[in-house]
């Protein structure tokens, strides 16, 4: 077997997923593309994707070797980033995801295999994160606040620190799909009034927090909370005192119910395979052992009395906060994830 691959630098990596997006956003192109790539490689070339938000299945169905397919979602910066997502399609070959494991040992990556949906395993659970971010910001807090309180727990960078570093112009993109496409999904609408602004993050010097060229350091800008405040005045809402336990919790039980729809789902195989990806791919803290692990020290019924609680909140979003069926089980018999 060989792997298909083109030489990009760090700047072409960077916004990958976002320019896939783009690209394919029109019916019919992600078709063409594959239908081509079908026709010139030899057989048994292996046709892989980066992207966390096309459908895998629908990609290989555009050709006549679906055995063949196979998703290889690797983190940015991609030169660093330790994860790589392996995604098994309904028709991935064995041989092919072992070879494509293989690629991963060989280029010193850490693979993790994922069923296939939006998102994968770390991009689903990260979009639940990253709206209770929003949630919080409407509710009371800074992005500067929400960043010290989860980073203080551990993480390396907290979820409006990443989202500068990612590109604040992607979680855009894929909201105005999710609006489309899930329009009783909640979100907060100050990331959109954000990029609105056109701040997009440390590309442009500015997102949620200012860039000095050359620096990577995180200045809070008056501008934004004054914006984050105003938005906050339109919706009626009286900002409250929220602690720095109230955030973590809600960052990172969030993790842990999405995770637990998917294992249930069997888009990942284990818990452990969730944490891998976690540790390796989002910063989560190492000696916390992985959003799974750390619920289960917590105490499942601890984290479901939590989420209960959360969804009493009028401005939160209940439907979420409704235990995973699994979750809701593991926690009444007493058992864990692992």
């Amino acid at each position: 077997m060989s792997l298909l691959s083109t030489t990009l630098s760090y700047d072409d990596l960077k916004d990958a997923d976002m320019v896939i997006e783009a690209v394919f956003e029109e019916m019919g192109v992600k078709e063409k593309v594959f239908t081509e790539l079908d026709r010139v490689m030899k057989p048994g070339a292996i046709l892989a994707s980066n992207t966390s938000t096309l459908d895998m299945n629908k990609i290989a169905a555009f050709t006549k070797r679906p055995q063949d397919v196979i998703g290889t979602h690797f983190f940015s910066p991609a030169n660093i980033m330790k994860l790589l997502e392996v995604v098994r399609g309904e028709k991935t070959a064995k041989d092919v995801l072992a070879t494509v494991m293989a690629l991963g040992k060989k280029i010193r990556k850490t693979s993790v295999v994922s069923g296939v949906c939006d998102g994968f395993i770390g991009n689903r659970m990260i979009e639940q994160y990253g709206r209770q971010g929003g949630f919080l910001l409407d509710e009371g807090c800074t992005p500067a606040q929400v960043d010290k309180a989860i980073e203080k727990f551990g993480f390396a960078m907290g979820p409006f620190r990443m989202g500068d570093l990612a590109g604040n112009d992607i979680g855009w993109a894929i909201r105005k799909r999710r609006y489309q496409e899930k329009p009783d999904m909640k979100y907060s609408k100050t990331a959109d009034l954000l990029c609105e602004k056109g701040r997009f993050g440390q590309k442009t010097g500015a997102g949620w927090y200012d860039y000095v060229p050359g620096k990577r350091d995180a200045i809070p800008n008056a501008e934004v909370v004054q914006m984050i405040e105003a938005h906050r005045a339109s919706l009626g809402i009286t900002p409250r005192k929220i602690s720095d336990e109230e955030i973590v919790q809600r960052l990172v039980y969030s993790l842990v119910n999405e995770a637990a729809h998917i294992l249930e789902e069997g888009i990942a195989s284990k818990a452990s395979d969730i944490d891998m990806v976690y540790l390796m791919g989002y910063g989560f803290p190492v000696y916390r052992g992985g959003p799974m692990l750390y619920a289960d020290q917590v105490g499942l019924f601890n984290v479901v009395q939590s989420m209960n609680r959360f969804a009493q909140n009028p401005l939160d979003d209940a439907s979420f906060w409704k235990p995973a069926p699994l979750l809701a089980r593991l926690a009444a018999e007493g058992k864990t994830f692992n």
